[in-house]
């Protein structure tokens, strides 16, 4: 009896940590201690996670220790692509790949209270509109029509970091594309 109500609470566990890897599979996280106050531990795990429905990056909440009073800040860049069809008047259709970035989300300046920073989750800007995708592309001629291939659009590509005050760089990076 003991065995089975053991295994019936680790099968839940076991497909959470499962499904975490397949989901952050496609992300890749750096931490440069050198870009930290010395003794900045980890309290959590900073991660970014993509919804194949929306396209939409979220990257999770956590805290650091021992980062003394040093203020720091998150940022989160994502590049999506899309392909759009240029048609002229004769029919011909040419399609061409359009990139559009949305506008950077930040966390502002975060400071510390008795040597904590607590970071809090980041989600990214809404996915382009098709006119955007459309702005960005280049037809073979002005007078061509333009027109966002449907299906088409993708997560090229995210960066997050979290950068402490007066260091040169991040001291977390995590890049990713769409999964």
């Amino acid at each position: 009896m003991l065995r089975r109500i053991l295994f019936l609470l680790t099968v839940p566990f076991a497909a959470v940590i499962a499904f975490s890897a397949a989901a952050s599979a496609t992300s890749t996280t750096t931490i440069n201690p050198a870009n930290a106050p010395t003794g900045t531990h980890f309290f959590g795990t900073a991660t970014c996670s993509v919804d194949t429905s929306t396209l939409l990056v979220t990257c999770s909440s956590y805290q650091l220790a021992g980062v003394g009073s040093s203020n720091a800040t998150g940022a989160l860049d994502t590049t999506y692509s899309a392909t759009v069809n240029c048609t002229n008047h004769g029919g011909m259709l040419v399609p061409v790949k359009s990139s559009a970035q949305t506008a950077p989300t930040t966390t502002g300046s975060l400071s510390p209270k008795n040597g904590k920073l607590t970071v809090p989750s980041l989600n990214s800007s809404p996915v382009p509109t098709a006119a955007q995708f459309e702005a960005a592309a280049t037809c073979p001629n002005g007078n061509w029509t333009k027109s966002l291939q449907g299906g088409s659009i993708t997560l090229s590509s995210f960066t997050y970091t979290l950068t402490f005050a007066g260091f040169s760089g991040p001291f977390i990076t995590i890049t990713g594309n769409d999964p």
